[in-house]
């Protein structure tokens, strides 16, 4: 072969590497043999005086695995971390590096075993499959040669077909992937996407995606089957939203109708078309766009963008099944108890799977508004997200249990220990047909005092569970859920329509509007407050309805406008001060007075409402209940204030209580405030749905609890095992006590008396 005296610029020249490559791994001889001859036909084709090929091996390491050019002894000995020299940035960044003079390069690692201290000019690309780094490729040069675009892109490519053609024959595999991993139990952490408990066999979300063939003979028949599965595509997914559990309206729906609008991405499918065109095959091309895709994904931390490349990856997929003639796993393929096991999913893969044998999925990535995890609550799937390791440590066909309510994963529990689990499950499975029988009864104590238990909700599928829980109304309905699923801020008339739908679906249940509470750890994909390194105490909730009242004025017109001829309940979070409420009321008045102007129905009765949460409201008490209907108390945010402590830190987790004396003694005034002004006061963080917590609130003088609908079950039966009267004054003297925490002697005063917690 006579070497081109300068690289051949195009997709001409990129055909003739990609097709010589192809012959060259069907050729004979050793892993290591073939490697060398890889390398070696890269440099020659791209006129340069080394390539190397880097690949990852346990513990974020990429070890040098071939090399023309470097000494060889180099070879096997070479290591460095990933972010370590300019190998390990490209790893680190998925992105590739030209550079003319990489020496002065601050991330330059000399490692005088290689040789390399002659060669001035470095060129380095990712190899990338299924989303992860396996390796680099590099090529260097002694002069201070400028790369070119074209000479990026064509090694990102021969990187590509590197990373398929290698993965049938392992070679960048990792030596030490699945040592020892397979005996031990392991317990890991995540966070829970929705509730449930399972117990099965581990199933990893494998597509078996594998292109044999890269470099294309004709492109044209090429871009004709490209489009041919594109079509067949659509169709399926057209299919698939017709599917009676996924037809139903609500943000599920809304979330599958965005992702099959992507199908005809514009910027997707020239990419693809422009990459056929280039002389790949038609399944390359779409495993090119995906990886440059992929590689976006690690770089960009915004969780709208991040949803919407998420989106595009899951096509990708998509897309290869129907070129590849690829069936989806077969019902009778899967375990009857399916524990789907995946870096992360597309709102659409979860539909692939048979809903009768899948039992819960955990996922390395996700969050409560991910789209999947939408999904998975109006599909009624357990679901833990943010379970690092999850993917690399659960093999299949592995035992895994998954505690959907503390966010655990257990991988090859021992017999003793899934027996437990199991037993537990049964425990719960009774437990929950005894609350389904007791769902009409009144939730009166023994002594015939009435409470009130209400359920918090954020998305219309969570609606459905208001009767199925037997709840008396939605005592917190979270409205910056759907604001926080879409790509641009809802209109009026959207908003509207979601607030009525909620109303529609109450019918004469009493529903609490609170208004957006945003900012803190609930971002808008589309807008932003800008850096914060306190914003869970910065700038959030109702301080940015003050700052932005257009914002807010909208929400309370669309409220106003779907709440016509009917009762409105709004209430304002994060209030600090009786001036702040205040003012967000005089923005209520001012849409009611346009309303008026406008002769348009008014609801039949509006009811204004403050969450408490910032201790500081809680002293300004008397100037503020005789000015508002209702009061909410957020125990969550109530406490971390209280006691100074972010209970999103680990190490702080356990050092407050929420049945601290300082806490219950700070509700139990609050309360009583509320009951000499006649005002509702109504408790809807995480102690209300607690049966031991529950306990202490109704000791302090609390009648009316909101909380998680799973939960309302184990609280009403709570409520009817006690006597109130008694339990006051057992309230009233643990509360003289110096203690931490009366949690302990609570529980034991429950146990002695046969109160159900």
């Amino acid at each position: 072969m006579t070497a081109p005296t300068e690289f051949d610029h195009g997709w001409a020249g990129s055909r003739r590497l990609l097709r010589l490559l192809r012959d060259l791994m069907k050729a004979g001889g050793s892993s290591q043999e073939r490697l060398d001859r890889v390398v070696e036909l890269i440099a020659q084709d791209m006129v340069a005086e080394v390539c190397s090929i880097y690949a990852m091996r346990g513990g974020e390491v990429l070890e040098l695995f071939a090399s023309m050019g470097l000494k060889a002894s180099a070879v096997h000995k070479t290591r460095l971390q990933v972010n370590e020299g300019l190998v390990g940035l490209i790893a680190a960044q998925a992105r590739p590096v030209a550079l003319a003079d990489a020496q002065s390069h601050p991330n330059f690692a000399y490692r005088p075993e290689t040789g390399e201290e002659v060669y001035h000019s470095l060129m380095g690309v990712p190899i990338m499959r299924s989303g992860r780094v396996q390796g680099v490729l590099v090529v260097q040069n002694r002069t201070q040669r400028s790369y070119g675009e074209e000479e990026v892109e064509a090694l990102e490519t021969v990187a590509m077909v590197l990373a398929e053609l290698f993965a049938g024959d392992r070679l960048l595999e990792r030596a030490d992937d699945s040592a020892g991993s397979d005996l031990m139990p392991a317990r890991l952490s995540g966070i829970a996407l929705n509730q449930g408990l399972a117990v099965g066999l581990a199933v990893p979300h494998e597509r078996g995606i594998v292109i044999t063939q890269v470099v294309g003979e004709d492109p044209e028949a090429e871009r004709q089957r490209l489009d041919a599965a594109l079509g067949e595509m659509r169709a399926a997914l057209d299919a698939m939203l017709a599917r009676q559990e996924v037809a139903r309206a609500g943000e599920h729906r809304e979330v599958l109708e965005t992702y099959r609008m992507f199908a005809d991405d514009r910027g997707w499918l020239t990419r693809m078309h422009d990459a056929v065109r280039g002389g790949l095959t038609a399944e390359a091309s779409v495993q090119k766009v995906q990886n440059e895709t992929r590689a976006r994904m690690s770089a960009i931390k915004d969780p709208y963008l991040r949803a919407r490349l998420a989106d595009l990856d899951d096509l990708g997929n998509r897309l290869l099944h129907h070129l590849l003639g690829l069936e989806e796993k077969k019902r009778e393929d899967l375990p009857e108890n399916t524990v789907l096991i995946a870096h992360d999913l597309g709102p659409a893969e979860l539909l692939d799977y048979d809903q009768t044998r899948l039992r819960a999925v955990v996922l390395e990535q996700g969050s409560p508004t991910s789209h999947v995890a939408i999904v998975a609550r109006a599909l009624q799937i357990p679901m833990i997200g943010r379970c690092e390791g999850i993917t690399t440590q659960a093999g299949e066909g592995e035992d895994i249990i998954v505690d959907g309510e503390t966010g655990q994963v257990l991988l090859r529990p021992s017999h003793s220990v899934r027996a437990g689990f199991e037993d537990s499950i049964a425990h719960k499975e009774r437990q929950q047909a005894a609350y389904r029988a007791d769902r009409e009864l009144p939730a009166v104590t023994r002594d015939g005092a009435p409470i009130t238990l209400m359920i918090n909700a954020g998305l219309m599928i969570d609606l459905t569970h208001l009767d199925e829980a037997g709840a008396e109304g939605i005592g917190l309905y979270r409205t910056e859920v759907p604001f926080m699923i879409r790509d641009s801020f809802p209109g009026v008339e959207t908003q509207a329509d979601i607030y009525s739908r909620i109303l529609d679906h109450a019918g004469e249940k009493p529903v609490a509007f609170r208004t957006l509470d945003v900012g803190g750890d609930k971002l808008l994909p589309y807008w932003r407050g800008g850096h914060e390194d306190n914003p869970a105490m910065g700038w959030r909730a109702i301080r940015i309805g003050l700052d932005r009242p257009a914002l807010l004025r909208q929400q309370l017109r669309a409220l106003l406008r779907a709440a016509a001829g009917r009762s409105l309940s709004v209430m304002f979070p994060m209030i600090s001060d009786v001036a702040e409420f205040e003012a967000a009321r005089a923005l209520l008045q001012r849409e009611i007075d346009r309303q008026q102007t406008l002769d348009q129905r008014p609801p039949a009765e509006i009811k204004v409402g403050t969450m408490l949460e910032v201790p500081a409201l809680a002293l300004q008490l008397p100037q503020l209940l005789p000015r508002c209907d209702f009061l909410s108390l957020g125990s969550n945010d109530l406490v971390q204030f209280l006691f100074a402590a972010d209970r999103t830190n680990p190490r702080l987790a356990r050092r407050y209580d929420s049945l601290a004396p300082a806490v219950l003694s700070l509700v139990r005034d609050i309360a009583r405030h509320c009951d000499d002004h006649g005002v509702p006061l109504t408790v809807c963080g995480e102690m209300a749905g607690q049966p031991l917590e529950a306990l202490a609130l109704l000791g302090c003088g609390v009648r009316r609890l909101s909380m998680a609908p799973s939960f309302v079950g184990p609280v009403k039966t709570m409520v009817r095992s006690l006597e109130l009267d008694a339990l006051k004054d057992a309230i009233n003297q643990l509360l003289t006590l110096p203690d931490h925490s009366i949690r302990e002697k609570l529980r034991s005063y429950a146990v002695e008396r046969t109160i159900a917690i």
